[in-house]
């Protein structure tokens, strides 16, 4: 591919930009990076969306719109990439609502589910990623085999669902987030099945003989299963170890916006006795960089009259720790994978109404990590939503200029974080 602009391969020596855009300036770049990251995202709840069939044409017009507008020779207008990056966040808003509607109809509404980390006596399989198709079908052609089946990381929330939990042998959620699935799956004797992106590659002489993949991911060594037939997993997982009876403590998923509106009327009246003073949505896409133990120090000392939302894999930071309840209401409410995003905004939407109020004079503020794609798509649906004072970090998109990033603070209220006490302390007062 050539560069429009200096006629060089795009991103050579020759290339002044790694896009091959040179007439571009830096701000036009770090728009068009973050549209591209957040189509990225976008793509991955329409893929997993069309696995039910399920698909919107308004979103699948504007990837290709989207993309269009970041060709060398399209408009250079700030504002109007500004606008569309904000579409994106739309579009990615409608995404993830097909998502939730297929997810119910196929699986049920989630419920609150106490969810084992323990280990059955016997054969497992291990299930990572993000597809709850492949889990159901993995529950189906393993039922009545003895063999076990346990999540890790964004699978966990799988166990809320009607569809799903209803298989005895689905045993618990082993491990933490993804970005420990080294260590977590080292220490797994059984067979591992990876089915989305968030994968590594093993280390040497670990796991790799008994790790497979499917659907898009892919690890070179690894077996990979092109269809639902299961079949090479299972065999594996019965050569392999049994694993051991083990207790293990208990962690709460399944909070749907369904089940937290159920709870609507207890919730209001505590927010209205004064006895939950804010709640704060701390999640996000994790990551292992130093800096990340932020969230679990702030989850830590958020007041004990507040109520903590998370969601997506960076609950695992936080989600094994107590943290009580306030008149029955859990002080922690995992509402479940980061596509669940969707949730959290129906529930933020729900309290506005009640309270007859907007959004952003709500007592909530949100403490939210990024790492990838989806974590970029879900923040520009946020701020589609005029969604002002959001915390992002450990450390800002390297993507975002300077002069984007005044933009975002002028118009948004975007706060890089700092401290935890003293993000904590200016949350404490609205700021």
């Amino acid at each position: 591919m050539f560069c429009d602009q200096c006629e060089q391969t795009a991103g050579g020596t020759g290339c002044t930009t790694r896009m091959g855009t040179c007439g571009k300036d830096e701000d036009i770049h770090s728009l068009q990076d973050t549209l591209v990251y957040g189509l990225k995202g976008i793509a991955a709840y329409a893929y997993h969306a069309r696995q039910f069939e399920a698909r919107d044409e308004e979103v699948d017009a504007f990837m290709h719109e989207a993309l269009f507008t970041t060709l060398t020779n399209v408009s250079f207008d700030l504002n109007q990439h500004l606008a569309m990056v904000l579409k994106c966040g739309e579009m990615n808003l409608k995404i993830m609502e097909l998502l939730d509607k297929v997810h119910v109809e196929n699986f049920g509404n989630p419920v609150p589910t106490a969810v084992d980390t323990g280990t059955r006596k016997g054969p497992g399989i291990l299930v990572t990623g993000h597809d709850l198709l492949d889990l159901q079908e993995i529950l189906k052609q393993t039922e009545g085999t003895g063999i076990n089946i346990y999540t890790h990381g964004e699978m966990l929330p799988a166990h809320a669902y009607p569809e799903l939990k209803k298989f005895k042998h689905l045993a618990g959620n082993y491990g933490g987030a993804w970005q420990e699935q080294r260590k977590d799956f080292n220490a797994f004797p059984g067979a591992i099945l990876v089915n989305t992106n968030c994968v590594m590659t093993p280390q040497a002489g670990t796991y790799l003989d008994r790790l497979f993949t499917c659907n898009v991911a892919g690890v070179q060594g690894a077996a990979h299963i092109k269809t639902r037939d299961f079949s090479a997993l299972i065999q594996k997982a019965k050569t392999l170890p049994s694993l051991p009876e083990a207790n293990g403590q208990k962690i709460m998923t399944g909070f749907h916006h369904t089940a937290i509106l159920g709870l609507a009327d207890k919730i209001v009246g505590a927010v209205k006795a004064g006895k939950i003073k804010r709640f704060f949505l701390i999640g996000g896409c994790d990551g292992a960089r130093p800096g990340r133990n932020y969230y679990t120090e702030f989850a830590e000392k958020v007041p004990q009259d507040c109520v903590i939302l998370t969601l997506a894999c960076g609950k695992y930071r936080f989600n094994k720790l107590e943290f009580g309840a306030i008149d029955g209401i859990p002080r922690l409410i995992d509402i479940g994978q980061c596509n669940n995003a969707y949730s959290a905004i129906q529930v933020a939407l729900a309290l506005s109404k009640v309270f007859n109020c907007s959004v952003n004079e709500l007592p909530i503020s949100f403490v939210l990590s990024w790492f990838e794609q989806k974590a970029v798509a879900i923040l520009l649906t946020l701020l589609y939503l005029n969604i002002k004072g959001i915390r992002l970090g450990p450390t800002l998109p390297a993507f975002i200029s300077k002069n984007v990033l005044n933009v975002l603070v002028e118009k948004f209220d975007i706060k890089p974080v700092t401290t935890v006490d003293a993000d904590l302390e200016q949350a404490l007062k609205g700021k």
